[in-house]
């Protein structure tokens, strides 16, 4: 158990290391996401690949709550089928092209008061790059959550050369290795050149922790503010008798936030 045991305490590392650098960042994007729900406006959320994950965890979601509208492009989300359509080589290649960006934003209205929320762990291939600047470009702030402290000034491949740390306005770190795997095993990756191997990504758990510290500080703000969360609730609760007229009066108030997008 000692790979298991190693992940756990890389793990919690990551968890502890967030609670004591990202607090300050945390609240100001959660006053930011507050001021943008408490207006009537939303906050999007995109990502690529499993930084995808932390978008369905956000919302809709058993807990989440109205205000944040999921951009899940398929081709850049779904990928288990790992060969043959909609394949892990498909999802490289998307990824990294600057102008397939542009055509998913032509898909959505925008206003320049929502806020775009982008999920990279690198920051550093294109098509979340060239959301971010078009973003930008309409008018809204970007937030991104990421790797960004390991990314640094890395280039990336976009043709500005810039990563998507540099165009946020607001970053907050997860705090996880640049190579995401963090338990080395004894098998090399390369034995000839000496590449060693590891197992056990952090990015997600670290985004998880991100997203629901960011969440509930905003959740915090806006009961603070007397502004009504509409909050997507469990309806296997024994006892809760009301939970689908709740779930239905949420699905409601997200269909009018989000049906001038």
């Amino acid at each position: 158990m000692k790979y298991a045991k190693k992940w756990k305490e890389n793990a919690f590392e990551v968890m502890n290391n967030i609670e004591a650098t990202q607090e300050e960042q945390i609240k100001a994007v959660a006053t930011l996401f507050a001021d943008t729900i408490q207006s009537g406006h939303l906050v999007h959320t995109f990502g690529c690949g499993h930084a995808n994950l932390p978008i369905e965890e956000m919302y809709p979601r058993i807990g989440g709550f109205v205000g944040f509208h999921p951009i899940c492009e398929l081709p850049l989300t779904f990928f288990t089928h790992i060969r043959g359509e909609m394949g892990i080589d498909q999802f490289l290649f998307l990824e990294r092209c600057q102008d397939y960006a542009d055509a998913i934003m032509k898909g959505w209205n925008f206003d320049k008061d929502d806020v775009m929320w982008i999920f990279s762990h690198t920051g550093i291939n294109a098509v979340n790059i060239q959301v971010a600047l078009k973003a930008k470009e309409i008018g809204m702030k970007v937030v991104v959550f990421g790797s960004a402290k390991n990314t640094g000034d890395k280039k990336s491949a976009h043709t500005s050369g810039k990563n998507l740390f540099q165009v946020a306005d607001y970053v907050v770190d997860n705090c996880c290795p640049l190579q995401d795997a963090s338990v080395e095993i004894k098998q090399l990756a390369d034995e000839k050149n000496g590449i060693k191997n590891f197992i056990g990504p952090l990015s997600t758990i670290g985004f998880i922790t991100d997203v629901w510290m960011t969440m509930g500080a905003t959740a915090e703000i806006l009961e603070d503010r007397g502004v009504k969360l509409y909050i997507h609730p469990s309806h296997n609760q024994p006892g809760d008798t009301t939970a689908r007229e709740r779930l239905a009066e949420c699905v409601e108030k997200y269909r009018e936030a989000t049906q001038r997008c």
